[in-house]
């Protein structure tokens, strides 16, 4: 190993340990200070910057979408374009063809819960946000939670409750001999794995997705600035950062569609029962 490479393996592994050196980013990232705390009934709350850009994103998407249906005409401007193409999509492509007939009443639903993911996504890459909400476990287990308590209620509903627990617990067409291993697993998956990786996938999609970002802007910022062959390399991180910020623009997408959709589908398994 050259020199060089000496030099640099020592800038990377540093972590902040002396003056000068590359500070990597660490949890506390997710954990910033409070900018204010209070009390109700007892229980203490703490308002920070994430919650903050939650509202910022809460606010900016409902602004658009009110917006955009506030002067609808047959022939749409920008801003009605947008948003009827928004509700098309999972009107049409989740609540009608994954939940079938019945879905329809559930697209205002289905409808919010993409838009508030997609923008709190999106602050991931918003220049001073830089961080998205759903990159904290919190607040997809509070998403994934809703779901869950939504297409329990509903299944029950629809179903009513012995025969909606029996199909969770029972599979059609499985021999009574593998009952005894089978019921468990699918009580356990309906009732406890379908939510937890339902905030799981968001989370941790999110939260790599920032890790990327920060570690290949930070190493940019760094080596531009080290003097000797450095900027080279930190050509090469900037180059990664820009690179990696439309990849986390395709995710943020992405994410959002696919915890609708799953979403949709479980929906879809609470009003038509299993045959």
């Amino acid at each position: 190993m050259t020199s060089s490479a000496h030099a640099l393996a020592d800038v990377l592994a540093a972590e902040g340990g002396g003056e000068g050196g590359f500070e990597s980013p660490t949890i506390a990232e997710f954990y910033p200070p409070a900018v204010a705390e209070f009390s109700v009934l007892g229980v203490d709350f703490e308002i920070t910057r994430i919650t903050i850009i939650m509202w910022i994103a809460t606010a900016a998407i409902l602004t658009l979408l009110v917006l955009a249906a506030r002067k609808a005409s047959v022939v749409p401007g920008k801003l009605q374009y947008i948003g009827e193409s928004g509700y098309s999509l999972v009107r049409d492509g989740m609540a009608r063809d994954v939940i079938g007939p019945k879905g329809l009443p559930f697209a205002p639903f289905l409808a919010s819960l993409f838009f508030f993911i997609l923008a709190n996504n999106f602050m991931s890459i918003v220049p001073l946000a830089q961080i998205s909400p759903n990159s904290k476990f919190a607040i997809p287990l509070v998403l994934a939670v809703i779901v869950w308590v939504l297409y329990n209620y509903i299944g029950i509903k629809e179903q009513g409750a012995a025969r909606y627990f029996k199909d969770a617990a029972i599979p059609p067409g499985v021999p009574a001999a593998a009952l005894i291993l089978v019921t468990p697993i699918e009580l356990l998956q309906v009732f406890v794995i379908r939510p937890f990786t339902l905030a799981v996938r968001l989370f941790a999609n999110l939260f790599a997705g920032h890790m990327l970002l920060v570690v290949f802007s930070l190493g940019a910022v760094y080596l531009l600035t080290a003097g000797g062959i450095f900027p080279l390399f930190g050509v090469a991180s900037f180059t990664m950062a820009l690179l990696m910020t439309f990849f986390e623009l395709l995710v943020i997408v992405l994410q959002a569609y696919v915890f609708t959709v799953l979403t949709a589908t479980y929906l879809n398994g609470a009003v038509e029962p299993a045959h």
